[in-house]
């Protein structure tokens, strides 16, 4: 894919882009059709840097459009949407003050991510493990966002009502309000966490329980979870080193670890599925809330780079009832060749048997979820 600089003069604020949006890796940002509503928008797109592929500006040049044509509706592309929501989530939560319905803003952002995971869960669960590519500017939202989608499947999973659910989600949304931007900068820093940095990560529970309470939040569930999401039931955790702890903080505390531990940082790579799996395992004692995330998550979860008994790299595409043996898609050939046609196997069957985590990655610098999925579209709402 060759790909070229976005130009500014061909997006016209309250008017479809014209071309699907990636950034210089290929890397989607947003869908053919999306919206940009505002000149903040848009300079914040083109600052994080927007390209657009050259064989679509192409095509799109040489369609003739009679005059009177009619504008078609085209259902989302589903990443698009996905990819909208660390930008969106920063426009919320960056000046909360700016918003009078605070609180109901952050409870129709919950229930999208929740009706997003429900369109394809297997999509959401790529997104937060396939992060090769991700700007560090958005660590904070976007890690937020991969929290709440783990956060949805273990409620679901433990069997919780929807209202104590939706309190999780809502949680693991605002955990780190006060810290968000700080989130990026470590993120994007090639050394240790600095003092001052330290100081405002132990405050940051008490802090954010602060300011959603003062931004109208009463729903003891929801701040007792971000107030105690730091503490241990042993006393090792802070910023009170209390020892009793809510069920739903000690849901937020797991799903929150285990995120970052797979998410990359400039200082660090990123733990393998496995490898935070047996973390999480070990230090829940195997416990409840470990085991359901183990089995909503999957050994080899969605986005997961492996390789086959037969020789061929695959990413992991969906799950199945066997934690172990996924559908994965082939990209390469059975000597490790890179193909342009992606294969789908049954990885239960011996001979595409998952051997172990395929190590080099260059060649998933370029390679756009659509290849594997599709154009998955997002149905229309009734």
């Amino acid at each position: 894919m060759k790909v070229i600089q976005l130009p500014r003069s061909k997006v016209h604020l309250g008017e479809p882009l014209l071309w699907n949006v990636r950034d210089e890796q290929g890397k989607l940002l947003l869908s053919k059709g999306h919206v940009i509503a505002s000149e903040r928008q848009l300079d914040e797109l083109l600052e994080r840097g927007a390209f657009v592929d050259v064989e679509e500006v192409k095509a799109s040049a040489q369609e003739t459009q009679p005059q009177e044509a009619k504008k078609i509706s085209v259902p989302p592309n589903l990443f698009g949407l996905w990819a909208q929501t660390a930008e969106d989530l920063r426009t919320l939560l960056h000046k909360p003050d700016e918003h009078s319905d605070f609180v109901l803003q952050v409870k129709a952002f919950a229930k999208r991510i929740i009706d997003l995971l429900d369109y394809n869960v297997d999509i959401a669960l790529y997104r937060a493990v396939r992060q090769d590519n991700v700007h560090h500017f958005y660590y904070g939202y976007s890690h937020a966002i991969h929290t709440a989608v783990l956060c949805i499947l273990l409620a679901r999973r433990m069997q919780w009502t929807s209202e104590r659910m939706l309190s999780l989600v809502q949680a693991a949304l605002t955990m780190n309000l006060s810290i968000l931007e700080l989130q990026g900068q470590m993120a994007a820093q090639d050394v240790p966490m600095r003092e001052q940095q330290k100081i405002e990560i132990v405050a940051h529970p008490a802090k954010a329980v602060a300011m959603l309470t003062h931004l109208g939040v009463c729903d003891s569930d929801w701040l007792t979870a971000i107030a105690q999401h730091h503490e241990h039931l042993d006393g090792t955790g802070y910023p009170t080193a209390c020892t009793v702890i809510s069920e739903m903080a000690v849901a937020l505390r797991v799903t929150d670890v285990f995120m970052a531990k797979i998410s990359p940082r400039a200082l660090r790579e990123a733990l393998s599925p496995q490898d935070a799996i047996r973390q999480l395992y070990r230090e829940d004692k195997g416990g409840a809330i470990s085991t359901a995330i183990i089995k909503e998550f999957g050994i080899y979860p969605p986005g997961d780079f492996v390789k086959l008994a037969s020789g061929e790299l695959a990413i992991v595409v969906q799950r199945t009832a066997n934690a172990k043996a996924p559908i994965v898609g082939a990209i390469t050939d059975t000597l490790g060749r890179a193909t342009t046609k992606t294969v789908r196997h049954d990885s239960g069957q011996a001979e595409f048997a998952i051997v172990g985590n395929a190590t080099d990655k260059a060649m998933l610098k370029r390679l756009p979820p659509e290849r594997l999925f599709g154009f998955s579209m997002a149905p229309a709402k009734p």
